[in-house]
């Protein structure tokens, strides 16, 4: 629900801002005013990925090349949080998060080596792309509950993607086919 603006004085904005150069407007959301349902038969479930920047890229990636979800486990940063909020570009706001075991369909593991193309991949019916820390990846016991590995193949030389970057390319590989 959006209300009218009020006025606030720019050293109050600075005050409250995380950012160098603290903005002109903010914006005030109550969490449970978040999407949650429906929740789409596609999405990225996130295995303790810290790093705000990248949660809030994948959000965006999902509005972007979905309809799609992010699930996040323990672990991850808060979706919600304020470096996490920009980098999605209000996506957050269109896209339902979940909690990281309850992400529907089949999960296919995107791993920096060892998998199969995602084009190669039968991506039919609902599926989660399952994305784990760039340094520590996916433990095996989150490994064991997936049906399949997806390795996005790089130039020679290259050693892995940055994970937002990885779970763009899958959600695209799902847009493409949808398309």
């Amino acid at each position: 629900m959006l209300s009218a603006g009020e006025n606030v004085e720019p050293a109050l904005l600075a005050e409250v801002s995380t950012l160098g150069h603290p903005p002109r407007v903010i914006g005030i959301f109550r969490r449970d005013d978040l999407p949650r349902a429906p929740v789409p038969e596609v999405g990225l479930a996130l295995w303790h990925i810290g790093d705000p920047g990248n949660v809030g890229t994948l959000i965006r990636s999902a509005a972007a090349l979905g309809p799609a979800f992010v699930a996040l486990s323990e672990g991850s940063a808060d979706a919600r949080g304020p470096k996490a909020l920009r980098a999605s570009m209000g996506a957050l706001f269109r896209v339902p998060l979940l909690a990281f075991d309850d992400a529907p369909g089949r999960r296919i593991a995107l791993v920096a080596h060892g998998g199969m193309p995602p084009a190669e991949l039968d991506l039919s019916g609902p599926t989660t792309f399952v994305l784990g820390a760039e340094r520590e990846g996916l433990p095996e016991s989150v490994l064991a509950t997936c049906e399949g590995r997806a390795t996005v193949p790089l130039a020679p030389g290259s050693e892995s993607l940055n994970v937002a970057t990885a779970g763009a390319i899958a959600l695209y590989e799902l847009s493409r086919r949808a398309g």
